[in-house]
């Protein structure tokens, strides 16, 4: 009995301690599972707790009945097997009723799991960021851009100008992951690293001990065909203005000019016309001296006044040149009168600008003109540092075919030579190559010194400032940081616009809601109809009639600074509403197969200004029903871009006069059982022809317009009725009641070319 009771108390304790006899590896659950683990493991440790008390009680019961064995196995034979019997028959029970349950649980378990996981995989979290991209977006979702796209449309959002690198907004984001049943989760706003500032800069200024004395950089400057290039030719002694087109300078050209005194100067000569006002800006920023060419037997010019003012602006002293004093009308005092409007006060006024009269033609007082800007450089005591990384400013650049992209160059400090390293906006070169104005080549350049750079990766543009560098890797690097720089600034631009769009949006769909807010969704709905209805597609005729009042160019110029040119003219285009004006491509060098292309593929035409197109370019042009347009003077291209333009325009009904004449009497004929009213006329002017239009004129107002039905003379009927003859005639409209004194006039209507209204300024 004692066993019996330790046995028992053992049982409670192991129940208590929550200890079970299963094998160890039952006994690590995963995380998942415990809750309902431990259920089960009690009903078990109950159960079998249960069963060992059955066990114990039936031991008991044995060594009872073994001592009365003999007497009771006699007499009771089935009561004493079923007495062994039956604890065991309960444990099978207690078992299969265990296994039951927990197969029972181990399923409800598996489905609740299940559905966990199904709803998971349906809710995918995404992660996303404020201002994110349409390409970011569709990455993070690990979905095609279209999706992003499909899950935009019916919105307000402006699909046509999204692009995959455009910025979405917070709404958009949000509208789009729900549409793609997914999970919006919201990371920290991006950081970019602060990038180090890898950029080039000029160096601090040198001492003053270290610097030599320079030639003058001077720029001449004055109206279109003032005499410029004539006078500079003069100074150079070759033929510079011969080669020009029609006498004027297309781009800025750079001389060094050594005079006989020993002293040299280094010329920049400017285009005078006024397509070309950057240019000269551009010659102000880097020149010491201004030398204003005015003509004697002209004045003082628009461009002239334009020179003055970027002289002013660049702080440069003027030297005045009043040019063509040869002629019979020239004027030298009234130059110097106009002038003082300006606040250019010549020495004879008692200002300080020096004035010159010579003659470029003749050569006269040249060498007075040269002295004078010489004098003033002295005045000025120009120096500069040969020592160390060269710094100057690219004045010219274009592609030459046998040398790839080539620069002119002031250096303005340091020594360039061979195999320099130099960066310029987003270009650099490794200098291969160096050659003067006459185009020898030379080993070095230093300061003033006008120079050809030959060796740049890619061609930098016209005022770009040149700084030397210590290596090529160095030079990648200050482009790769300048090209970051840009598309930083790019990238602000763009999200300014997107929050302008989106708040132009916002307001187109508060207006809407405005609108259809009071309404049933029925009435609602079908509005919407109605106004999707009436936004039919265009026809074919009318797409077309869309087309052809727009017109795509494509600009090809020799040198950068031209091409800067055609471009700022195209700034002013102000005439949209008529036909809009479509800049597809630019660029420099002659037209090429991708230039043709182009052009076919816009339905532009291909300006070119002093370019070329080979004949196999031409023939291909032909071949795609391209136009190549070539021009050497820059307002013939103008011109033809003008009359181009107008071409796009629709045709303009006038009328044409072909004769007059005057209502004398009126009568009426009877013609079956109507009474027709007829005008007694004579011609005063020119001729009456039947078959043309007429128009009936009273008091000076159009009072019928329309086609005769009868025109006779006496009693027979005529087709031409001329000056000074009489004639009867009446009118298609027989309510028409004829009045003496009406003029008649005989016209005909003809299409004639529309006229773009856009001025350029020149």
């Amino acid at each position: 009995m004692m066993h019996l009771f330790s046995a028992f108390d053992s049982g409670i304790r192991t129940e208590a301690a929550g200890w079970h006899p299963l094998p160890a590896s039952r006994q690590v659950r995963p995380p998942g599972r415990i809750n309902m683990n431990q259920k089960i493991l009690k009903v078990e440790n109950l159960l079998r707790f249960h069963t060992i008390c059955r066990q114990l009680h039936s031991l008991g019961q044995r060594r009872i009945l073994a001592q009365w064995k003999h007497v009771f196995s006699s007499a009771y034979p089935v009561w004493t097997a079923q007495l062994y019997a039956w604890p065991w028959q309960t444990d099978v029970l207690f078992g299969a009723a265990l296994s039951q349950y927990r197969l029972l649980v181990t399923k409800k378990e598996e489905r609740s799991r299940k559905s966990q996981l199904s709803s998971t995989k349906s809710k995918k979290e995404v992660e996303v960021w404020i201002g994110m991209t349409v390409e970011e977006l569709a990455r993070a979702m690990e979905k095609d851009v279209d999706c992003i796209y499909e899950a935009l449309m019916n919105t307000a959002m402006d699909i046509d100008s999204l692009e995959a690198d455009s910025h979405l907004d917070e709404v958009w984001i949000k509208e789009v992951i729900k549409k793609g049943g997914m999970k919006l989760k919201w990371s920290k706003l991006k950081q970019d690293k602060v990038r180090e500032n890898k950029d080039a800069v000029r160096r601090p200024h040198a001492d003053p001990a270290l610097l030599t004395p320079r030639s003058p950089v001077v720029t001449i400057m004055g109206h279109v065909d003032h005499g410029k290039t004539t006078l500079l030719d003069k100074l150079r002694k070759t033929q510079v203005a011969a080669t020009e087109a029609g006498g004027i300078t297309q781009h800025i050209g750079a001389f060094l000019v050594s005079l006989p005194s020993g002293e040299k100067i280094t010329f920049l000569d400017t285009p005078g016309h006024a397509a070309f006002s950057a240019m000269r800006a551009r010659g102000a920023q880097v020149t010491d001296i201004v030398i204003l060419v005015v003509a004697a037997d002209d004045g003082v010019m628009k461009q002239t006044v334009e020179s003055i003012q970027h002289a002013k602006d660049a702080q440069v002293p003027i030297v005045l040149a009043i040019n063509k004093c040869d002629k019979a009308e020239a004027d030298p005092e009234k130059v110097k009168k106009e002038l003082l409007a300006y606040d250019v006060v010549c020495e004879d006024y008692g200002g300080d600008v020096q004035a010159v009269h010579v003659s470029a033609l003749t050569g006269d007082n040249l060498m007075a003109l040269a002295e004078a800007t010489v004098t003033l450089a002295e005045m000025l005591e120009l120096k500069a540092d040969p020592t160390g990384p060269v710094e100057g400013t690219v004045i010219e650049s274009f592609t030459d075919k046998g040398r790839g992209p080539v620069t002119t160059a002031i250096i303005q400090r340091g020594t360039l030579k061979k195999g320099s390293v130099l960066v310029a906006g987003k270009s650099w070169a490794k200098v291969r190559s160096m050659f003067d104005e006459n185009g020898k080549t030379i080993n070095e350049a230093s300061p003033s010194m006008p120079v050809g750079i030959i060796g740049w990766r890619d061609l930098p543009s016209a005022g770009d400032e040149i700084l030397e560098v210590e290596s090529e890797p160095r030079a990648r690097e200050v482009i790769n940081w300048r090209k970051y720089e840009q598309e930083q600034e790019k990238n602000k631009e763009n999200l300014k616009i997107i929050e302008e769009k989106r708040k132009e949006h916002q307001e187109a769909h508060r207006k809407a809601r405005e609108k259809y807010g009071t309404l049933h969704w029925k009435e609602r709905s079908f509005i919407k109809y109605q106004e999707k209805k009436e936004q039919k597609p265009l026809k074919l005729k009318e797409k077309a009639e869309r087309d052809s009042h727009v017109l795509p160019i494509i600009i090809k110029g020799d040198v950068d600074g031209s091409v800067e040119a055609i471009l700022n003219i195209m700034d002013t285009y102000d005439a949209s509403h008529e036909c809009e004006l479509e800049l597809v491509h630019f660029g420099v060098g002659d037209i090429s197969e991708n230039d043709v292309n182009l052009a076919e593929t816009f339905h532009g035409v291909i300006y070119g200004f002093n370019v070329n197109a080979g004949n196999v370019i031409e023939q291909s042009a032909v071949k795609k029903g391209v136009k190549i347009k070539l021009h050497k003077i820059i307002y013939r291209l103008i011109e033809d871009l003008q009359e181009e333009l107008s071409s796009r325009l629709p045709y303009t009904v006038k009328e044409h006069i072909i004769g007059e004449a005057s209502v004398l009497a009126t009568f009426s004929v009877t013609e079956g059982k109507k009474k027709v009213p007829v005008a007694g006329c004579r011609v005063q002017k020119g001729q009456l022809e039947k078959q043309k239009k007429f128009k009936l004129i009273r008091n000076r107002q159009v009072i019928w317009k329309g086609t005769l039905t009868s025109l006779k003379h006496h009693k027979d009927d005529i087709s031409i009725i001329k000056t000074g003859m009489d004639c009867g005639l009446s009118l298609d409209e027989e309510k028409i009641e004829f009045k003496v004194g009406d003029e008649i006039v005989c016209y005909e209507e003809k299409e004639v070319l529309t006229k773009t209204s856009w001025d350029p300024g020149f």
